[in-house]
């Protein structure tokens, strides 16, 4: 169990976490036909509008209630009134999510009772659904917008239904890809089940050229979706931040559920495919028992560049354990961890301490470590420490692909392992060109070998300063 320590420095440099109504606008953007908007000004919105457009590569519908000097000292009923009237207009959304902002929440705007009131004064606003989340940025962090969202959307739109035995309700973290959710989805549907997604970015931020353009989200998870997962045998939660809209599918529904705190590694899934097994009635398909036999192919093959490695981790919690957790498994010693929140995730972490904190504390960290693993924004003191840096997370705008980026289930784990072997081989041939390829042999001979000592050949001194 990891102990958790705030950083205690008098500003931020160089920022790690992200705001939670962009986490909150993160997942509104896996519902179909969904207009996200941010109660506040125009200048947050436009920045979450960067990010999101930087790492996806793609149109982000994103609007704003435009708050300013004036109306927010007064109160923004106007402009949200405003806003819902134009988006309906213009749009034709059958959902507009909104999320509140640092602002408004500072103000104190009652946005539930706006909402009450325009419902009253314009019926013509009742062929649309409304979500509201009270997300301030100047609290948590990306994680936590999402987690609240994904709530809000169970709280007001499920209802109880009666039960169909072979659906379940898939909730994915924040952490995971559109590749990850179709990954997991293609899992649930072999045991001949099917899984509603909620929310599903494999839908709408999975990188394909839409047919028409509505000027709303292009896919994800449609509403007679979300009102049917009510009807589930059986929810799934990826990671913690999944475990309160879980628990809210239990109170107004009924449906069991089960949090799993990853599905980056061997165990794990295994868990996962059981429990698929039993909800289904039905043995585990032989393509995973060939899946799991390649993993631990992948596995051994990778220990030799992963053992003894010292790793710098800088992310939101679950994604944090997901990383963290497969290589500790392969080996690896987490030196440093740097997350953004608290959360239940942090005492499941094989580290001696998690820092909530920025990227100066990684890189600090980092020192003495073999490779960084953080989103884009850590490139800069990879590049400064002349360490390899493995990118996660979110934002990654210098690497073309994360729609497709596939890091749970078996597969998705042997690319993980895959990609961290790589790195470090790639590290080991830049510094050392006249070494490489390694053989066993001589990495047996260098791991018995004291790392002060002077290695008989070039090729053991080799082997000793990568497993340093």
């Amino acid at each position: 169990m990891a102990d958790v320590v705030e950083s205690r420095k008098a500003c931020t440099v160089n920022p790690l976490k992200m705001s939670q109504p962009l986490g909150a606008s993160f997942a509104f953007m896996g519902l179909d036909a969904c207009m996200p908007v941010m109660h506040g000004s125009q200048g947050c919105t436009s920045f979450a509008l960067v990010l999101l457009v930087r790492h996806f590569k793609e149109a982000i519908p994103l609007q704003t209630t435009a708050m300013n000097e004036v109306t927010t000292i007064l109160g923004g009923y106007e402009n949200i009134e405003a806003a819902l009237l134009n988006i309906r207009k213009r749009a034709a959304p059958k959902i507009i999510a909104i999320c509140s902002t640092g602002l408004t929440e500072t103000k104190g705007d009652d946005v539930e009772g706006y909402l009450v009131t325009v419902r009253k004064r314009k019926p013509e606003l009742d062929d649309t659904e409304i979500i509201y989340v009270s997300t301030p940025d100047y609290v948590g962090a990306f994680e936590d917008g999402y987690r609240r969202a994904v709530a809000g959307i169970v709280k007001s739109l499920v209802r109880p239904l009666p039960v169909a035995a072979l659906q379940v309700t898939l909730l994915p973290g924040s952490h995971l890809s559109p590749g990850d959710i179709d990954e997991l989805r293609d899992i649930v549907e072999a045991f001949g089940l099917s899984a509603i997604v909620l929310p599903d970015i494999s839908g709408s931020l999975d990188g394909h050229i839409a047919p028409d353009w509505r000027g709303t989200t292009l896919g994800g998870t449609t509403l007679d979706q979300i009102r049917a997962a009510g009807a589930s045998a059986f929810t799934l939660g990826v990671g913690e931040q999944t475990r309160d809209a879980a628990e809210a599918l239990q109170q107004i529904a009924g449906t069991p559920f089960e949090i799993f705190e990853r599905l980056t590694g061997l165990e794990v899934n295994d868990r996962l495919l059981l429990r698929l097994s039993q909800i289904a009635g039905c043995p585990v398909p032989a393509k995973f028992r060939r899946q799991r036999s390649q993993l631990l192919d992948a596995m051994l093959d990778g220990h030799f560049y992963t053992g003894g490695i010292k790793v710098a981790i800088g992310a939101e919690p679950d994604l944090l354990l997901a990383v963290g957790g497969l290589l500790h498994e392969m080996g690896a010693e987490l030196r440093c961890c740097v997350s953004t929140t608290r959360s239940a995730a942090h005492a499941l972490l094989p580290a001696a301490q998690v820092v909530l904190g920025d990227l100066e504390d990684l890189e600090r960290g980092a020192v003495d470590c073999d490779l960084l693993i953080t989103h884009s924004h850590g490139r800069q003191a990879a590049e400064r420490l002349d360490k390899p840096l493995l990118r996660v997370g979110f934002p990654v705008f210098d690497r073309i692909g994360n729609s497709h980026r596939r890091h749970v289930g078996y597969r998705g784990t042997m690319n993980l392992i895959f990609e961290v072997s790589n790195l470090m081989m790639a590290r080991i041939a830049h510094h050392h060109p006249g070494d490489w390829p390694l053989t066993p042999e001589a990495r047996r001979a260098a791991a018995a070998t004291p790392a002060d000592a002077g290695p008989p050949d070039g090729t053991g001194r080799l082997v000793a300063e990568a497993s340093a």
